[in-house]
């Protein structure tokens, strides 16, 4: 098995949003922000080489919305899907598994594009690829509560329906082949898949939006975008306590700074252990 990191750019979003109750004053001690009070952020996506399967785990924001949707977002940085993919051999077409753990705009929009950047003529970005949700989280998703309608956008999604790429998976076996398995997490999005991947006799775990940032580590530090704070605050616990015993690997979507992280258990509770570049495993 191979790792690949895959950036496909940053974004900005506002400091408050991202940690909840927590005052301004603790969070921009790791995430400092600008005059607008907007803190960058990574959309960091993992490419899994296993075989003759090539699997990506999120695909970022793409590019179908239009420049008011966008200016909300400040998105920056070099780097794009495309351009990351070719920096490592690869094209759309070589994707056989686009693995989503949630499916708001900034984790799915990539997955489907403008051909010939004509908003008339969709298709799928990667057009050999499944495309992997669970039917929980996909009904939760098309049938929106007011609270993420704005983040879960129909033509994101209706065109992955469409196209007969999109699959279920069993959320009581949970797992996509032999050494990549995920577990459930319910307080951002009902639902959200965390993959579990077996590497190297680690355990690397894509925490998503459970664990956005080293700066998310703190248990009160819970995202105001989250639909069930008490619950991902618990969740975080239990997360956190096992990645800790037994010294999983995390892998950060959106730190704008750090791919890795382990955590260590202390007196006062788990702490930031080490951070890490993937390709330091």
């Amino acid at each position: 098995m191979k790792l690949h990191v895959i950036n496909t750019g940053f974004f900005k979003l506002d400091g408050g949003a991202m940690f909840g109750v927590v005052p301004k004053t603790l969070w921009s001690k790791t995430n400092p922000a600008d005059d607008n009070n907007l803190c960058p952020w990574a959309m960091r996506c993992l490419l899994v080489e296993q075989g003759n399967r090539l699997v990506l785990i999120d695909n970022g924001i793409g590019y179908k919305q239009d420049a008011k949707f966008f200016s909300h977002y400040y998105l920056h940085g070099n780097d794009s899907l495309e351009k990351s993919l070719k920096s490592k051999g690869f094209d759309f077409s070589d994707i056989t598994d686009n693995f989503l753990p949630h499916l708001h705009f900034d984790h799915c929009g990539g997955g489907v594009k403008y051909k010939d950047r004509d908003p008339n003529l969709i298709e799928m970005t990667f057009p050999n690829a499944k495309y992997w949700s669970n039917e929980a989280h996909w009904d939760w998703a098309i049938h929106p509560n007011g609270r993420e309608k704005a983040s879960f956008l129909k033509e994101n999604l209706v065109p992955m329906k469409e196209s007969g790429q999109l699959e279920f998976l069993d959320l009581a076996k949970k797992e996509l082949f032999e050494g990549f398995s995920f577990m459930t997490v319910d307080g951002h999005t009902d639902k959200q898949m965390l993959p579990m991947i077996q590497f190297k006799g680690r355990t690397i775990v894509f925490v998503a939006d459970l664990l956005p940032s080293v700066g998310h580590i703190p248990l009160p530090y819970v995202m105001g975008y989250d639909t069930r704070p008490l619950l991902t605050l618990e969740e975080k616990r239990l997360f956190l306590e096992e990645a800790a015993k037994n010294n999983y690997v995390l892998f950060l979507e959106h730190d704008p700074v750090h791919e890795c992280c382990t955590v260590k258990m202390t007196e006062k509770g788990v702490k930031l252990d080490q951070t890490f570049s993937l390709n330091e495993l």
